[in-house]
C-alpha cells in the first residue's frame, strides 16, 4: 500500500514546495525545518494505523475512557540527510526506540550501488518499525538496510516513510521486500533520470540539510 500526502490538500504541500525551490532551498536551516515539519506531519499520519487501547484519564472534574498507543515503533533513521526528518517524528513519538543505518550510494559505477557501513538498532521482533528516508529513488538502499535490520528480528510491520519518493523505487520495494509493508510518501514524482536521480525532485537532500561532502 502506498499513501501519498500531497494528493489531499494540506499545509504539507507548503514545506514541500519550499524544500524544491531551487531559490528557498539554499537556506540549509529552512530547509531543514521544513524536513522537521514535514516529518511531524507524516508521522501523524503513520499513527493513524497503529494499535491503541482503551485507557482512563481522572481529569479534574471527572474520569474519561480514552485510546492510546499500545506500543511506542522504533524510528530507523538512514543517515545522514533523515536527520532532521527523524526529528520530526521523534517529536511525535518521543518514547520510541530508535536505531541508525549509515548507507550511501556508490558513486562512479555503472549502476546503483549501496554501501552499509553502520547498524545499530534495538530489537524489532513483532515491533512496528518506521524507516525514515527523505527521497525514495531506486529503493536500494532501503531493502539493503532491511536485509540487515532483520537480524535483530521480524517486526510486525515495516512503514518505509520518504518526502519524496520515484515510482521506480516503490516498485522495487514491492517486489522485492517480503514482509507487511506500508509506503508513505509526501511527493511521488515523474521518474528517475539516467543517473538515477528523481525527476522533478529537489535535488540531494544531504548537501541540501549539512552541505556538500567529498
Amino acid at each position: 500500500m502506498v499513501n501519498i500526502l500531497n494528493q489531499t490538500h494540506s499545509i504539507a504541500n507548503h514545506f514541500l514546495y519550499e524544500m524544491r525551490h531551487k531559490d528557498i532551498q539554499k537556506d540549509r536551516g529552512k530547509f531543514r525545518n521544513n524536513l522537521k515539519r514535514l516529518g511531524i506531519i507524516m508521522a501523524y499520519e503513520v499513527s493513524k494505523v497503529l494499535d491503541y487501547k482503551k485507557s482512563n484519564v481522572s481529569t479534574p472534574l471527572a474520569d474519561l475512557d480514552v485510546e492510546l498507543l499500545t506500543d511506542q515503533p522504533v524510528i530507523i533513521s538512514i543517515l545522514r540527510a533523515s536527520m532532521p526528518f527523524m526529528e520530526g517524528f521523534m517529536e511525535v513519538f518521543d518514547q520510541a526506540d530508535a536505531g541508525f543505518i549509515g548507507a550511501y550510494r556508490r558513486e562512479g559505477v555503472d549502476e546503483v550501488d549501496v554501501n552499509l557501513e553502520y547498524l545499530a538498532s534495538p530489537p524489532l521482533e513483532g515491533r512496528n518499525v518506521i524507516v525514515v528516508d527523505p527521497m525514495l529513488a531506486t529503493g536500494k538502499s532501503v531493502i539493503k538496510s532491511l536485509d540487515h535490520l532483520m537480524s535483530h528480528g521480524s517486526p510486525d510491520h515495516i512503514h518505509i516513510v520518504a518526502a519524496v519518493a520515484a515510482p521506480e523505487g516503490i516498485d522495487y520495494i514491492s517486489k522485492s521486500l517480503k514482509t507487511q509493508f506500508t509506503i508513505w510518501t509526501g511527493a511521488l514524482d515523474e521518474k528517475l533520470n539516467s543517473n538515477a536521480y528523481i525527476i522533478p525532485g529537489l535535488g540531494d537532500a544531504g548537501d541540501l540539510c549539512f552541505g556538500p561532502k567529498l
